[in-house]
């Protein structure tokens, strides 16, 4: 069955609490090579049958309207894995 992936981010101008305590904490067990870390949620809906360009405007709907809260945060990615 096909999955629909939804990536959802803060939105760029936010503060990202979580996404600073994690960079606090690699910084603390000294990993130096990240500046900085953003932490997002990522959704699967699994399809029954085959996903068309319909699926993917229902999809795309839900993903605005029910998984993000569009004041802070930004739908940045939808793909359909196999």
């Amino acid at each position: 069955m096909p999955t629909i992936v939804v990536d959802v981010m803060p939105k760029a101008e936010l503060l990202d609490p979580q996404g600073k305590a994690v960079a606090g904490a690699l910084a603390r067990i000294g990993d130096s090579a990240f500046s900085a870390v953003r932490i997002g949620k990522r959704f699967e809906l699994t399809v029954d049958g085959e996903v068309d360009e319909a699926v993917l405007a229902e999809a795309r709907k839900i993903a605005d309207e029910v998984l993000s809260n569009a004041v802070i945060e930004d739908v940045v990615g939808i793909e359909v894995v196999e």
